[in-house]
Parts: C-alpha cells; structure tokens; sequence
C-alpha cells in the first residue's frame, strides 16, 4: 500500500474542522508478548478480543475494526510510527449515528454533575476506558482522537488507522487522476459503505501483549469508485465542508438525525444548553 497522506482534522463530533495537515502511545510491553494467533488454532485471539468488544461498545452505538500495528505504521513516515511491535493486536474504534442517543443521553442523563468538558469527548473516554474491565488478564491501552502530542502532532492518524483497518476509505487527492486543483492543499475524507461521511473516528485500543502474526488484512469497500465521484467528494469536502453534503456521496443508510445534526452544527460553548446542562469548566 503506498504511503498515506496525514489526513484532515477530524473535531470530536466527527465532523472536520477547518483542514488542516493532522487529524486527530505509549512503549512497547516490558517483557515478552505472547503469541496467541497460530494456523492451527481453533479460534484465533482477535476474534475473542473483536467479540467482546462488539458485546461492549456495539449497542452503545460504536464500531470496532481490528488492525495490526505495522499495517498503520508501513504506510506512515517514522514521526508518526505507534510505539508497538508490528504485530501488535489494535482496534480503531467508530460512532455511527446512533451513539448520540445509544450513549451520549444515556451518559449525560447518568453523569450530568461530571461533565466538565465536551460531553461528546467525555462519554467516549468513559466508554472506551471501561473496556479495560472486560479484559482484566490484558493490558490495554487507549488512545482518543483528540489527543495531542507536545509538538502538536495527534498521537495517532484517525482515518489512516480507519483505512488500514479496512473500517472506511480513505480518499485522496492521488485517487483522483485527472487532478483540476492546481496549487491548492487538498486533504483526504474517509468513507463508510454504510454511513457515508456520518460517523466518526473516535479511538485506538491496543493490546500490547497479544501479537497476531497471521491477522488477514482486509481492504476497504471502494464505496466512491467513479472519478467524478471521487472529484466530487474532495471538492465538497475542502471547499463546503460545513454544509456536510460530503456526508452523503454515497447512498447511506443511516445517517445523523436533526436533533444531532442541529447539536454538532451549534458553538460548543452552547451544546451543553441542548443537552440540558448548563455547567462548563474550561
């Protein structure tokens, strides 16, 4: 797979902010990790790990696509390697249009005196944080889209670990051979076959002691395969990314409803009035 370009800004609802060159670690385990995935065995150790995180976070709303560390770091410059060995077991983790009423009221109804900070961020890092407890003999660690690195760098390529994990394409300006932008900076937009651009890119979950040197490599449903389509999308996505009709290249099926649509198109600063709160702390 040829290298991927560091995708656009994904903010915490999934929508992108204005483009920019990033999108939104820790070492490697201390003793040897275990080598749980073999030809022979009955059942591979992803497929348990992918079963009960599907038993976790699928009724909340989410998605989770397994991938190994070296596919993400193979098609990325070295400042933006993960720090695991490349058979490291990894999920990238995805809202689709229900978790705004699967999790995020469920959340806000539950913890409403705890929210400090986006609502949005907080449900997710309480969700993918809890995972942790259905896998008390493993070490996980997670990594959310909105966090940065000191230099400003996010710690990970949200929709390069989408595309490598086989979860959404990852369309770029390459996939696009008649180029008519000239000089002008254009980023890429992942698309789910099933939700077009209404879904988000919210995390990584890693295993650090479960390597899985035979993980099968899925490719990404090619969903925008003409190139006028594909001209289209880049063309709304850089130029009207704000009346999201990038969002719906494709035929969904589901996509956001108008009171979540009306949540991610309001300041943040005001979101918490829509959700019936009125406490913020910066």
């Amino acid at each position: 797979m040829a290298a991927l370009q560091p995708p656009a800004h994904y903010n915490s609802h999934g929508a992108p902010g204005r483009p920019s060159p990033w999108s939104r670690g820790s070492a490697p385990p201390a003793g040897g990790a275990q080598n749980y995935s073999s030809r022979g065995a009955p059942r591979a150790m992803e497929e348990r790990v992918a079963e009960r995180l599907h038993g976790a976070l699928g009724p909340l709303g989410f998605e989770v696509h397994a991938f190994k560390v070296g596919w993400y770091n193979a098609v990325l410059q070295p400042a933006f390697h993960l720090p695991y060995p490349d058979d490291t077991l990894a999920f990238v983790v995805l809202s689709t249009p229900s978790m705004f009423d699967k999790a995020l009221k469920p959340f806000v109804n539950k913890e409403r005196l705890k929210i400090i900070r986006d609502p949005v961020d907080q449900c997710v890092s309480h969700h993918l944080s809890s995972v942790k407890e259905i896998f008390p003999d493993q070490k996980v660690d997670v990594i959310f889209d909105y966090e940065i690195l000191p230099s400003r760098r996010p710690k990970f390529l949200a929709q390069t670990a989408a595309h490598v994990a086989g979860a959404a394409y990852y369309y770029q300006r390459k996939d696009v051979k008649l180029d008519p932008w000239g000089e002008k900076k254009i980023f890429g937009v992942c698309i789910h076959p099933k939700y077009g651009g209404w879904f988000a890119i919210r995390g990584l979950l890693l295993f650090p002691d479960v390597q899985v040197p035979f993980l099968e490599q899925p490719a990404p449903v090619d969903c925008v395969s003409t190139e006028e389509k594909r001209t289209e999308l880049l063309e709304l996505f850089n130029f009207h990314w704000q009346d999201g009709r990038y969002r719906d290249i494709i035929e969904v099926k589901e996509r956001y409803s108008e009171e979540q649509k009306t949540y991610f198109s309001t300041p943040p600063a005001e979101r918490f009035r829509l959700l019936g709160l009125t406490r913020f702390t910066e």
